[in-house]
């Protein structure tokens, strides 16, 4: 079953432009590939939002800033780990987080579900 997840990771700050911007490719391309996603196009541009360069809380590791991106996807939950397993092995990746959004599930559902009752009320009529 197809569910919305969103996973956000930092790019380490010593790295060039163009290499951040290879990165973004290359998590949208495992999503669309290895996960077997599609990017959620009615979130942010294209399904991704960059926040760009921003100050930590803390240190992690030897870096006070780091470059954000979100991703906003659908997907089988099983498939999940594919995305995790290559966050793990990209050394400029310094930090990410995948969750489930079930606020925007539950949105949607009540969206089809309004849209239904429109349509059987048109056919009543």
């Amino acid at each position: 079953m197809s569910r919305i997840y969103e996973s956000m990771f930092i790019i380490a700050p010593d790295v060039p432009d163009e290499r951040k911007g290879e990165l973004v490719n290359k998590v949208v391309n495992t999503i669309k590939e290895r996960v077997e996603g599609e990017l959620e196009e009615s979130l942010g541009e294209k399904g991704l939002e960059v926040w760009g360069m921003k100050k930590f809380a803390y240190k992690i590791g030897d870096f006070t800033e780091g470059y954000y991106v979100i991703v906003y996807f659908r997907c089988d939950g099983q498939k999940i780990q594919e995305l995790e397993y290559f966050y793990r092995i990209t050394p400029e990746i310094i930090r990410w987080q995948t969750f489930r959004r079930f606020d925007l599930e539950k949105k949607e559902k009540k969206a089809k579900l309004k849209q239904q009752e429109e349509i059987i009320e048109e056919k009543v009529e």
